[in-house]
């Protein structure tokens, strides 16, 4: 499952968050920030196994008798057909039932935009895109503050061996 696009207003918001934080005025940098500021939440949401921006994601289900969970959390709405069964869990777990294949849309995302993050979870975004943005090029390895920021907020899953 490919994550959707995060929404042009959020990766703003990271952008001039981070410009404050690095003391940058103009707009040359625009461009590569806003490209950090994109990779550092895809990397949070990566972390922290947990969509944090909400937004809009499509899977393809096979038919089956059992639930089957969908690929983001948490899931706030599911779209899924009159055919099938649907549930979202109190963790924000959706699941869907359905005797054939089918189509699912659902909304997931823990904030609705930027300023509705928690405020760790964004400080940690800011962090990590001032930091890939002062090592362009070069190897070093992030502020273990981000990591520490975020690991409150981190889910973990049990695979099914």
């Amino acid at each position: 499952m490919d994550s959707p696009p995060f929404p042009a207003a959020v990766i703003a918001a990271a952008r001039e968050a981070a410009k404050a934080h690095l003391r940058i005025a103009g707009a040359s940098e625009d461009a590569l920030i806003d490209g950090l500021a994109a990779t550092a939440l895809a990397l949070a949401e990566r972390f922290t196994g947990t969509v944090l921006i909400a937004r809009d994601f499509a899977e393809a289900l096979e038919p089956a008798r059992h639930w089957q969970a969908l690929g983001a959390v948490p899931v706030t709405e599911i779209e899924a057909g009159r055919d099938a069964a649907i549930d979202i869990d109190a963790q924000g777990v959706g699941r869907v039932r359905t005797a054939a294949r089918a189509r699912v849309a659902y909304r997931a995302g823990a904030a609705a935009g930027w300023g509705d993050l928690p405020p760790p979870i964004a400080t940690g975004v800011v962090l990590l895109t001032a930091h890939l943005f002062d090592h362009r090029g070069g190897e070093s390895a992030p502020p273990a503050a981000v990591t520490a920021l975020w690991r409150p907020w981190r889910r973990m899953r049990l695979a099914a061996a």
